[in-house]
């Protein structure tokens, strides 16, 4: 009795087994490049710029207190031989004082940048995936994976180029 129930439980699994197999090799599975398809927008390079345009200004003024504390750092080198003590304490404390306000601007300002990159970011990743989906269900796909996740893959099965054509459209 023992000996029929292991071969019925066995049976059961090899029968589960090649049911499964056979319900994968019925799955579309398709690939995407979604960072080559991000690269490859234009909506990528102009928010770039439009970032660099908002945060012009702090950048500006954090390249001059960099440029002012380098040339300070400068002169008291070339000239702390033929300064006076008083004249190399002032220098010191202009340094200084250039350090701190570096630090106090340096951090928020890449925080902030990086925030609003991260804010631009998903909302194009939003309609990569839109069109993604809209291209899998155009073309009758189960599963659509990412290509570096993917080891290997056909190349008729690559969306790619379908996904940039179909977000071509929405601008």
């Amino acid at each position: 009795m023992k000996q029929l129930a292991k071969y019925a439980i066995a049976s059961a699994m090899l029968g589960s087994a090649m049911f499964s197999s056979a319900a994968m090799a019925e799955q579309k599975i398709g690939v995407v490049n979604v960072q080559g398809i991000f690269q490859a927008l234009p909506q990528a390079a102009e928010i770039q710029n439009a970032i660099s345009m908002e945060f012009k200004e702090q950048v500006d003024e954090v390249n001059m207190l960099q440029r002012d504390g380098q040339l300070y750092a400068e002169k008291l080198q070339r000239d702390a031989a033929t300064m006076s003590a008083a004249e190399k304490k002032e220098l010191e404390e202009k340094i200084l004082t250039v350090r701190e306000q570096l630090s106090q601007k340096v951090q928020p300002l890449q925080q902030n940048i990086q925030r609003r990159q991260n804010e631009e970011r998903n909302k194009i990743l939003a309609l990569i995936k839109q069109a993604i989906d809209s291209v899998a269900a155009d073309n009758d796909y189960d599963l659509v994976l990412d290509a570096p996740a993917v080891v290997y893959a056909d190349e008729s099965n690559d969306l790619s180029q379908k996904v940039l054509d179909q977000l071509s459209k929405l601008n």
